[in-house]
């Protein structure tokens, strides 16, 4: 078979298409590789934030959440600063119950409060989870294909930087949203107050001031998609010769996804205690009445964590993340290349009609 006509033939019949849509990733518009991602992030937080919400309802337990404390909650694709608030509140947090583990947990959950206690707090973090995600992995599949352009196919420092850029420029678009999102939480502002409230911040420390924990944040979160990526290519195309299949199947993007996401969450371990501390810590200092001191630095956070637990404080709770980000990382992935592989294939039949 002349598999260089066929090729021929099949870029023709995608060249217009391509040209139209500004894109020629596989014969899919950027803004289907936009609908991929985020119907990838809405199945991923489905089936990731019941494991949090458990989480945090044995942690409220074993130690309850006073008011204007700080916890973090992750829907999966984003960890999100959540305030504690009045001891009245409804909040999931604050309702009783007494578990022995993750599954009676689970269990006595839907038995007594129902199923959809298991899913509480998604929609208000979803505003801010899914732009970051669509952004990121939109960025990272052109980025990826303008490196190859200039730098080669085959070259393997693209994932990195491509991973790298995409994760900079999700965090620095999401990070102000976040900030407002937790302070509306928090002191339960109008709009008109959260403005005044803002704008006098603006006036006195900058606009840089809307950043705050920017630089945790990618400490963390730009080593991880580095290796995360690096990784995941390198096991798509290994799995890919070894099956003797030209694109990723929904198996190959789920197991991909697990090993890299596994790997990437062991080596940057750090990072994220680092960065969990300070976000609960900037927002407790914050949110005092009277701050005192100024607000702590990344590196002072690591010098507090070494010198009250040693070396080891900086692995902590390593079990917890990747039971958590191993699911989430190989659900998102195979989801979204899935959605991917449907629209280029939709695109093929579309541009194959008289």
């Amino acid at each position: 078979m002349n598999y260089s006509a066929v090729l021929q033939f099949f870029f023709s019949r995608n060249k217009t298409m391509a040209e139209m849509s500004g894109s020629n990733l596989n014969g899919i518009t950027v803004t289907q590789q936009a609908i991929a991602s985020c119907c990838g992030a809405i199945i991923t937080s489905l089936f990731v934030t019941p494991l949090d919400v458990i989480k945090t309802r044995l942690q409220a337990q074993s130690n309850p959440f006073s008011k204007g404390k700080c916890f973090v909650y992750s829907s999966g694709l984003m960890d999100h600063v959540c305030v504690c608030e009045n001891g009245d509140s409804k909040a999931c947090y604050k309702k009783p119950g007494h578990f022995k583990g993750m599954l009676d947990a689970f269990v006595k959950i839907i038995q007594i409060e129902g199923i959809r206690s298991l899913w509480s707090g998604l929609p208000p973090t979803l505003i801010m989870a899914l732009p970051a995600t669509v952004i990121y992995f939109t960025c990272y599949d052109q980025l990826s294909e303008a490196l190859k352009s200039r730098l080669g196919k085959d070259n393997e420092h693209i994932p990195v930087l491509a991973g790298s850029l995409s994760r900079i420029g999700s965090v620095t678009v999401v990070s102000p949203l976040e900030l407002i999102r937790t302070r509306m939480q928090y002191r339960r502002l109008s709009y008109k107050q959260l403005y005044a409230c803002i704008s006098s911040e603006v006036a006195v420390d900058g606009w840089f001031s809307l950043w705050r924990g920017w630089s945790s944040t990618v400490l963390r979160d730009v080593p991880f998609s580095a290796l995360y990526w690096h990784n995941y290519e390198r096991f798509k195309k290994m799995l890919c010769k070894e099956v003797g299949v030209h694109e990723p199947t929904f198996f190959i993007a789920f197991t991909s996804g697990v090993a890299s996401g596994s790997i990437a969450a062991v080596i940057t371990q750090p990072f994220d205690v680092v960065k969990t501390h300070r976000q609960t810590e900037l927002w407790t200092w914050e949110t005092s009445e009277i701050p005192q001191g100024g607000c702590p630095s990344a590196w002072a956070v690591t010098r507090k964590i070494i010198t009250q637990n040693g070396i080891t404080g900086l692995f902590a709770g390593i079990i917890p993340r990747l039971s958590k980000v191993a699911p989430a990382c190989a659900i998102m992935i195979s989801s979204y290349e899935y959605g991917k592989s449907f629209f280029s294939h939709l695109n093929e039949k579309m541009n194959q009609r008289p």
